[in-house]
């Protein structure tokens, strides 16, 4: 059974920065594309970015130039850099892969953005 845990989320400032990651207990990172979504409360789901087997990368246009994905097959990891963070950008973030399978979800990490 897969688990997709996601940590490393928090309270910043407006202008700071935090390095999300996704560990999975099963090694399903080799072969699949991988994504980070948020959500924030009564909205949907957004991909926000996205990256496949090979290393190649796909952002939305709302974190285009601030954010950065990359993965580390070898660890089953994926992680996301953020930089110059926002108050738009305050929400829960997952990571799945793409299209996401609903089985995957974990519990996700907030992240606050606010002075």
């Amino acid at each position: 059974q897969v688990q997709l845990v996601e940590s490393g989320g928090g309270l910043v400032q407006p202008g700071g920065s935090l390095r999300l990651s996704c560990a999975a207990s099963g090694s399903i990172f080799s072969t699949n594309r991988m994504a980070w979504y948020r959500q924030v409360p009564g909205k949907e789901r957004e991909l926000v970015a996205s990256i496949t087997s090979g290393g190649s990368t796909n952002y939305a246009d709302s974190v285009k130039g601030r954010f950065t994905i990359s993965r580390d097959n070898a660890k089953n990891s994926i992680y996301l850099q953020m930089n110059s963070l926002k108050p738009e950008d305050t929400a829960v973030y997952y990571c799945n892969l793409v299209p996401w399978r609903e089985a995957y979800w974990g519990q996700g990490t907030q992240v606050t953005v606010s002075s």
